[in-house]
């Protein structure tokens, strides 16, 4: 788990995954073809030099192999030529003087991901086991790691009032508790009470464990707030609901779409995601793999249930990676709204499993997890390491009066300036702010 969630975090998950056909290349070197350790070791030499986003030469990817062998075995690694048979050769070597199967394995596995673990940017590709990979899909799914109506202590059949009634009651009590278990106690009960609020939301949940990307309230009688806390395969869909709630509500003309905190996730459904904010056809983010630009346009159009916001503010902050960045970027090369607090994160990476044809040992398969892509921002910049400025950073002392340049509207101040606020207890305000919006939202269908 501790590798996956670290690959969540450094790579944010910014990907899509797939399967591509084997195009190994056999060496010349007598007796690979038998030797499993070997095979393996080349078919991840060709996926790197085949999919990483960053061209690699033999000389300079075989350096990788060799340093990562002298960490492994400590002993230094001088070969007169740094070619692809040099480094078989030399493994085969090393290879021959371990007995145990089971330790030639371990070897050569730490071996691969060693390299690629050392492959730019750092610490961002990985070799992963089978049971790592359904994780990493289950995060990407956004399924549920938890049963939220036992985190509540209710019965699946409870009703939205009861479900209320309980959450009102622990956040109440758990507010009188500034221990770090209470606070992480609250976290959770926030986050089961996001999803079982929602009928249409519950009953995904219930079905298929799969758990909401986004919170949504009406702030007051004009500014509904959605927050996107990362990008799964149902998000879209999410948009199209959660708009719905407040759609044509007479006075509610400001959407305040905030992306802090976001994780990213997966990033082949931004063609869809981004079009009701742009419209249609339109170019709206570009990846860079292996010195050559590619454009994604989107294939959505407007969605009825956003026209009605005249006002849009997006809010970021250095917590705001991957796909979040790259929507960030969007909106803003597109004037969509106003950008509202820190740069991002800068994490703009693209990741994807590779399927490996060759195994060392059938019991045991492995993929490979390469970052196959960097992300660009508006201005043709890469994101990764640079981030996305907001319009206003929300840091600087006059940050309100530059808001104001953008929006005069000191009641869209006022609450942007709630949000960005930490204090504990706004939680109980939310909590009994989100619902009163659902009492004073109308019914809708999915």
């Amino acid at each position: 788990m501790a590798v996956i969630i670290t690959a969540l975090v450094l790579g944010g998950l910014g990907g899509y995954y797939f399967q591509t056909k084997n195009q190994f290349q056999q060496s010349a070197i007598l007796g690979e073809e038998s030797n499993p350790y070997l095979v393996f070791t080349s078919e991840i030499y060709d996926k790197i030099k085949e999919n990483h986003w960053k061209k690699i030469s033999d000389e300079d990817l075989v350096s990788l192999f060799f340093l990562a062998t002298e960490k492994l075995t400590g002993q230094p690694q001088n070969p007169k030529e740094k070619n692809r048979q040099s480094l078989l050769v030399s493994l085969r070597e090393i290879l021959k003087q371990i007995d145990d199967q089971e330790t030639k394995e371990e070897f050569i596995i730490q071996l691969n991901n060693l390299v690629l673990n050392n492959l730019e940017p750092f610490g961002r590709s990985h070799l992963y086991s089978q049971a790592e990979e359904q994780e990493l899909n289950d995060i990407v799914r956004n399924v549920a790691d938890q049963d939220h109506y036992q985190m509540l202590g209710i019965d699946q059949k409870a009703s939205q009032e009861k479900i209320a009634q309980v959450y009102q009651s622990q956040i109440q009590e758990l507010a009188q508790d500034n221990t770090p278990q209470a606070q992480e106690k609250l976290d959770q009960i926030n986050r089961a009470y996001e999803i079982l609020k929602d009928e249409e939301a519950r009953q995904i949940y219930d079905v298929s464990g799969i758990e909401p990307t986004m919170s949504y309230r009406l702030i007051n009688n004009s500014i509904f707030h959605i927050h996107l806390k990362k990008f799964s395969p149902t998000t879209f869909d999410e948009l199209q609901r959660i708009t719905q709630k407040v759609q044509d509500q007479p006075g509610v003309d400001t959407l305040i779409f905030d992306l802090r905190d976001n994780i990213g996730g997966a990033i082949d459904g931004l063609p869809y995601f981004l079009g009701p904010f742009i419209g249609q056809d339109q170019y709206a983010y570009q990846f860079f793999h292996q010195d050559e630009k590619s454009d994604y346009k989107t294939r959505t159009g407007w969605l009825p249930s956003l026209v009605q916001y005249k006002k849009v503010v997006i809010l970021i902050n250095e917590n705001s990676q991957s796909s979040a960045e790259v929507m960030a970027s969007v909106l803003k090369k597109y004037n969509v709204g106003v950008l509202v607090g820190n740069t991002t994160r800068g994490w703009g990476t693209v990741e994807k499993v590779f399927k490996l044809d060759n195994q060392i040992n059938q019991n045991q398969t492995y993929s490979a997890f390469l970052v196959h892509s960097l992300t660009l921002r508006e201005d043709g910049q890469p994101i990764e390491g640079l981030g996305v400025d907001p319009h206003v950073f929300i840091a600087q002392n006059n940050w309100q009066k530059e808001l104001y340049s953008y929006l005069p509207d000191q009641n869209i101040i006022g609450v942007v300036a709630n949000l960005f606020s930490e204090d504990k207890n706004s939680l109980i305000n939310e909590s009994q702010g989100q619902e009163a919006a659902e009492k004073s939202q109308p019914e809708t269908t999915q």
